[in-house]
């Protein structure tokens, strides 16, 4: 099914969006399009600087980063396609232009759906290895906007399927809107923050961007359709 996989999981929810927050999130495999989004971020990264060492060591995987900064400029590429086991999916490349370096965080989510049909299932894969899976569970606000909170979160490393126990478990809550007085005819907000039980704040976003659709510059129009530097460096067909 190539449906919009946000229009998958919302069912009739997904048309008390507002308008903006719909048209954003409409883009589907084999559009021939992606979406590209600049905007700065007011706050962005760790605050807790004693737990910046350790996010250092996982700067790699592409999906946590040790930097905090205020008014940091960003970029997003959406590019909706089928991944590599024929799921809608749409994958999300940021990059944040932090003074000095760049940070890149990339994720994949994917629509599952059962085999009595219905709304789907929402899996993220985070980070360039997609060794990082956890559930979205999705809701639309009386302002229509769109939350989600990530949980039930496990790691795939090799063969192994660890499943994280509540108590070392990382949250993601995001919120996601149109503020029509934002700059000279409004912009999209967002704000996010992942909350580990044990260790608090443990990486936060919240900024606006303005956003528009591009053709991919290869022409291509294909439902597979994925540019080499969005790929990650691995697939996950495990859920």
């Amino acid at each position: 099914m190539n449906a919009p996989i946000y229009r998958q999981a919302l069912g009739a929810a997904f048309f008390r969006l507002q308008p903006e927050l719909q048209e954003y999130f409409s883009l589907a495999p084999g559009s021939g399009s992606y979406g590209v989004g600049e905007g700065v971020f007011d706050v962005v990264g760790c605050r807790q600087r004693w737990l910046r060492p350790m996010l250092q060591l996982t700067a790699g995987e592409q999906a946590f980063f040790p930097e905090y900064g205020e008014g940091v400029p960003f970029r997003i590429e959406n590019h909706a396609h089928l991944d590599p086991f024929g799921r809608s999916s749409l994958t999300a490349r940021r990059e944040i232009f932090f003074p000095g370096r760049t940070r890149v965080f990339q994720d994949t989510t994917s629509a599952e759906t059962g085999d009595a049909g219905g709304q789907a299932r929402l899996v993220d894969y985070v980070g360039r290895y997609r060794r990082l899976v956890t559930d979205l569970n999705l809701d639309v606000t009386a302002e229509g906007r769109l939350r989600g909170v990530s949980e039930v979160s496990r790691l795939f490393l090799g063969p192994l399927r660890l499943p994280l126990p509540a108590a070392l478990d990382a949250k993601a809550y995001a919120e996601q809107w149109w503020d029509p007085d934002a700059g000279e005819t409004g912009r999209h907000r967002i704000q996010v923050k992942v909350i580990q039980p044990q260790l608090g704040l443990v990486l936060v976003y919240a900024g606006h961007f303005d956003y528009r659709l591009e053709p991919h510059p290869s022409g291509s129009s294909s439902a597979g359709f994925l540019p080499a530097y969005a790929r990650p460096d691995h697939w996950e067909r495990r859920s």
